[in-house]
């Protein structure tokens, strides 16, 4: 089995329309608390709280930016959980699973910050 390329390592492979908001939008999430990690999944940089997937770029089609929030790899039920947005920007593909378009990662930084450390502790 081929070992995982790094997060570094792949944004320095990756041809993207958005790179340079692609690696903004990494620092604002790696920044918003140091216990978060990172690696590649689903051919994106994926966030994790305690080694599991939790935050995941959506990259593709080429000009599109997105964060999914999920609660990892594998399906839970969503029976009795819930999040609640506190920005109002998180377009909810299931109860426990929703997607945040980015536009411009500077300008959004509060909200990301905000939800992403909201997101990490509601799914520990």
């Amino acid at each position: 089995m081929a070992k995982a390329p790094s997060v570094d390592d792949f944004l320095d492979k990756l041809s993207h329309a958005r790179i340079d908001d692609i690696r903004a939008l990494r620092r604002i999430i790696l920044d918003t608390d140091k216990a978060i990690t990172e690696r590649v999944k689903w051919n994106a940089p994926s966030f994790c709280w305690q080694d599991d997937d939790r935050v995941t770029m959506r990259l593709h089609p080429g000009d599109r930016l997105e964060l999914i929030f999920h609660r990892g790899v594998k399906a839970r039920d969503a029976k009795g959980f819930s999040f609640d947005d506190p920005t109002g920007r998180i377009k909810w593909a299931d109860a426990d699973r929703g997607v945040l378009s980015i536009d411009d990662p500077a300008q959004e930084k509060d909200d990301i910050s905000e939800l992403v450390a909201a997101w990490m502790s509601a799914t520990a």
